[in-house]
Parts: structure tokens; sequence; C-alpha cells
């Protein structure tokens, strides 16, 4: 068995607010989990409005399908212009 993890920092430009910034992220959680099979949530930075720090992680019996996963939810987040990506941090257990 082959899991791996991905902590991704993203930053909000837009929104002002914490009800704001839920939406935003409630959508992108909910739209990674369905597209790409994976568990995801918010693990830190709960109470800042322009950022938040998600958690994701993929369980296989490839590593290769863990690390295409993990990239390819990494080039998803990257892609959404609502938020802009800070830091990663990629570990494969």
């Amino acid at each position: 068995m082959h899991v791996g993890t991905l902590i991704v920092t993203v930053y909000l430009g837009e929104g002002g607010s914490l009800k704001e910034k839920r939406h935003v992220i409630k959508s992108l959680v909910e739209t990674t989990r369905q597209k790409f099979n994976v568990s995801i949530s918010e693990i830190a930075d709960l109470d800042l409005w322009q950022k938040a720090t998600l958690g994701v992680a993929c369980v296989s019996n490839e590593a290769s399908h863990v690390n295409r996963v993990l990239d390819k939810v990494l080039d998803y987040f990257e892609s959404k212009p609502e938020i802009s990506v800070g830091e990663v941090e990629i570990e494969m257990l």
C-alpha cells in the first residue's frame, strides 16, 4: 500500500470575509474530492479569510499512481483563478 499526502497553502485574493472564504474553499474541496477521488480537508488557517491550508491524501497499490493523482490535484489548484497556490509539500509514505 502506498500513501501520498499533499499539503497546499492557498491564498484568496478576492473577498473580505470568512463567509466568502468558506464558500470558495468548500466548493474547491467538494469538486476536488469528486474529480480525483481523494480525501481532502482544510487543515489549518481556519480563522484567516485570505489564507487556507488544505490537506490531500491518496492511497493506491502503486506509488506512481499516487504521485500522478497528487500532481493532477496540484495542477487543478493552480488552474483556479480565484486562488493562488503558495507553499506545497508532497510526501510519499
